[in-house]
């Protein structure tokens, strides 16, 4: 996610780290060279002028140049003013109400819309809501068999448009089953089009004034840039938008629209979709944001993705296993079905600090694979090849890799691998490193 951005932001702050003391002239050429990655990453020129504008008058200051670690110093000016751009605190969807809650969704064609309702409603539902998903893009083929069958993925009710029908009518009887049925949060999926007209915009003020909704959700394309922040300004002079949905984030190299759709439009981004599954839809933390476009990574995000996707159990008997100094290939196993429980390896080394800039060196895909291979290796020994690998001579390591379905040359490798590994665990249990990350996963993380 935001490769581009974060290299260029990456390679000033080297650049500027190795440097005893800062002059005005290095603030300036810091500067210069973060103006020209924002306008590359699409970013609305206004907000680029004001962003370069106020890092170089805070940092030219004389906290910065008279500081013992001047680079520091600078980076965190930077760090402060994108968390100001992005929105500086949180904003959760206001859900307060007399129910039933109505949410409107619009936006381009392609943005999203469609997913994006079923992820709310999937939401909506762990949080200990009844949604109910109504498909008003009655223009788009397949669009009303595609929400139904997002609904029924995430087990919501869904009502059963007809094609042909017009997108208000479907709405109002839609609203009146509900209810009558008495669901207290409504998602409305409208159409999109491939660019904004009339035709679109009326069609949308229709159904707004339909089902007089209290929320609606302008749902962006994260790698379209300027052109999401343009469109969402054309929808928000037709209808009062309340709040931002960000989709495909974990797919955009530049990051034009997140920097630049908070500060144009002046409405919150809620919401982003990082990711494939139907569960992939989080809330938007501005400081949270800054720190992966900066490379500093998210390790809140890492840590409530353990605790929402590994057992506390799991995360205890690993972090104990570390803490005696004796980690088994049980353990190993075990360590390797949670990476595959928290999704793509890609985006959890996005959230490590200094992972996500190696990924541009690494095949996620190749390494997703090499994990599968590991695990098949391990499981292919007996229980008391797993407590003692020392054990495994020729014919035994030849048994495991027909079983694994691998060559011998790949359990020498994974074997060398797991010694190296064993040896770094009972150097973690030497020091507080493992105490410490125990504690973290099994009382801020689950707490």
């Amino acid at each position: 996610m935001l490769e581009g951005l974060r290299d260029a932001f990456e390679k000033t702050f080297d650049r500027i780290s190795g440097r005893g003391k800062l002059r005005p002239d290095d603030v300036h050429e810091a500067a210069r060279e973060i103006r020209l990655a924002l306008l590359g990453a699409d970013v609305h020129f206004g907000v680029v002028k004001d962003f370069v504008d106020r890092i170089s008058a805070e940092a030219v200051g004389q906290r910065v140049l008279e500081s013992i670690t001047p680079a520091q110093q600078f980076i965190k000016i930077v760090h402060d003013e994108l968390v100001r751009v992005l929105g500086s605190e949180p904003i959760p969807f206001d859900f307060s109400c007399k129910p039933p809650l109505c949410c409107l969704m619009v936006g381009l064609q392609g943005s999203g819309k469609t997913t994006t309702a079923a992820r709310f409603a999937l939401r909506c539902k762990q949080d200990g809501r009844r949604p109910y998903l109504i498909p008003a893009d009655v223009h788009r083929p397949a669009a009303v068999d595609q929400l139904k069958a997002l609904a029924a993925q995430a087990g919501v009710d869904c009502w059963p448009t007809d094609a042909g029908e017009r997108a208000e009518k479907v709405v109002k009887a839609a609203l009146k089953n509900a209810e009558k049925i008495g669901y207290d949060t409504i998602i409305i999926d409208t159409a999109g089009r491939l660019h904004i007209d009339e035709a679109m915009m009326d069609e949308v003020r229709r159904i707004a004034k339909a089902a007089e909704p209290q929320r609606i959700l302008y749902v962006a394309d994260a790698m379209t840039g300027q052109d999401a922040v343009r469109s969402a300004k054309a929808f928000d002079e037709a209808l009062p938008i309340t709040g931002i949905v960000l989709t495909k984030l974990d797919g955009d190299a530049r990051g034009g629209a997140a920097l630049s759709i908070r500060a144009v439009t002046g409405k919150p981004i809620i919401f982003c979709g990082m990711g494939e599954r139907l569960g992939d839809l989080e809330p938007f933390y501005p400081e949270r944001m800054a720190g992966r476009i900066l490379g500093r990574g998210d390790v809140v995000s890492l840590v409530e993705q353990v605790a929402s996707k590994v057992e506390e159990s799991e995360a205890a008997d690993l972090g104990r296993a570390v803490l005696s100094s004796r980690f088994t290939m049980d353990d190993f196993i075990s360590q390797m079905k949670m990476m595959k429980k928290l999704g793509p390896l890609e985006k959890i080394m996005g959230l490590m600090p200094g992972m996500g800039g190696l990924m541009k060196d690494m095949d996620p895909t190749r390494m997703e694979r090499d994990i599968r291979c590991k695990e098949a290796i391990a499981l292919s020994m007996t229980r008391q090849e797993r407590a003692n690998p020392r054990i495994l001579n020729g014919s035994r390591r030849s048994r495991i890799a027909g079983g694994a379905g691998v060559d011998v040359s790949e359990v020498n490798r994974f074997l060398k691998e797991f010694s190296t590994m064993e040896q770094m665990m009972k150097h973690l249990s030497k020091g507080g490193i493992a105490k410490n990350l125990l504690k973290g996963l099994t009382s801020r993380a689950f707490s």
